[in-house]
């Protein structure tokens, strides 16, 4: 079995509230900043439910991650990261992630497909889904957490199957899967933390870690002398947006821009940088279409770290 390493250098929420002061910092400050961050690589565990009595197989592809119709009552909520193998070294695009839950009210469409759809990890290894908070449901005499059903399953090997809750929840404490801390179903790193976007909508970040086989990445260890995007700009932007990166070592760096498909709509920076914080500029052609892009540094050839922006 291959050792559960280092996981989840930032999420995308990570380092927002630093402030940068002057753009040209020592690399000391930069390493300190680095190193008091979560570094573990924490696997994405079984949920002890499993998938439960409502899964409904060959459920419709869902091309732009919206499981839930605009007109689906509920709190919208969206969730994205990224798929890396088990000791985070490795991106693993095309992974599917068969996603299924209760609507507002708590009830299962067990007759079609409302609220159920699979989604691909593009070439980059990231996703994004857009749905409701499900509603809750008894079970026996407790009522379950708001939870979200997953069959993942990575190009060329196993399916994995979990749930997914959320921070805050007063019916964790109290549900057999949810309030485990340990072993196998741990579920402590599926409870993840919602926060009000700009535009009125939930986010949240869920990094996927499981068995397989990819594209070099580099989220382990070596990220610690590597670099990081420290903000995103206005986020939604409309003309252009500022991103704010620092370089830990001096090194070969680019920043990328992607699109959900994984494809690279923008290079703002590819050359050799020494150890400081730095400032790109990203001027969008006016005919790029609105929605969610994915701002990446690469740092000696290796993607060390992303942010998810928005535009209008």
């Amino acid at each position: 079995m291959k050792k559960n390493s280092r996981r989840q250098f930032l999420k995308n929420t990570a380092l927002a509230g630093i402030g940068l002061g002057a753009i040209h910092t020592s690399s000391s400050a930069i390493e300190n900043e680095s190193n008091n961050q979560n570094l573990d690589c924490e696997i994405t565990t079984l949920d002890y439910y499993g998938e439960g009595p409502f899964y409904t197989e060959n459920p419709p592809l869902k091309d732009d991650g919206m499981i839930a119709s605009p007109n689906e009552v509920g709190r919208r909520i969206r969730i994205s990261g990224r798929v890396t193998n088990l000791d985070c070294t490795e991106i693993l695009g095309g992974t599917i992630i068969d996603v299924w839950h209760a609507n507002d009210a708590g009830h299962y469409d067990n007759q079609g497909y409302n609220l159920r759809g699979k989604i691909i990890a593009n070439e980059q290894g990231f996703y994004m889904l857009e749905t409701i908070l499900p509603g809750k449901y008894l079970n026996g005499s407790q009522y379950r957490p708001s939870h979200i059903h997953f069959k993942i399953t990575p190009p060329g090997f196993p399916t994995l199957t979990t749930q997914l809750y959320f921070e805050g929840d007063n019916s964790i404490a109290n549900d057999a899967a949810a309030s485990i801390t340990s072993g196998q179903y741990d579920a402590t790193h599926r409870i993840i933390e919602l926060n009000e976007s700009v535009e009125g909508v939930m986010e949240g970040t869920w990094d996927i870690v499981i068995d397989g086989e990819g594209t070099q990445t580099g989220v382990n260890d070596l990220h610690i002398n590597n670099g990081i995007i420290y903000s995103a700009t206005p986020n939604p932007f409309t003309n252009e947006v500022k991103i704010k990166y620092g370089v830990f070592s001096n090194s070969n760096v680019g920043l990328f821009v992607y699109d959900i498909e994984g494809r690279q709509v923008a290079k703002l920076e590819e050359r050799y940088l020494t150890s400081e914080k730095y400032e790109a500029t990203w001027l969008p052609d006016a005919t790029l279409p609105s929605g969610h892009y994915f701002v990446a540094i690469k740092i000696n050839d290796l993607q060390v770290h992303y942010m998810k922006i928005l535009k209008n």
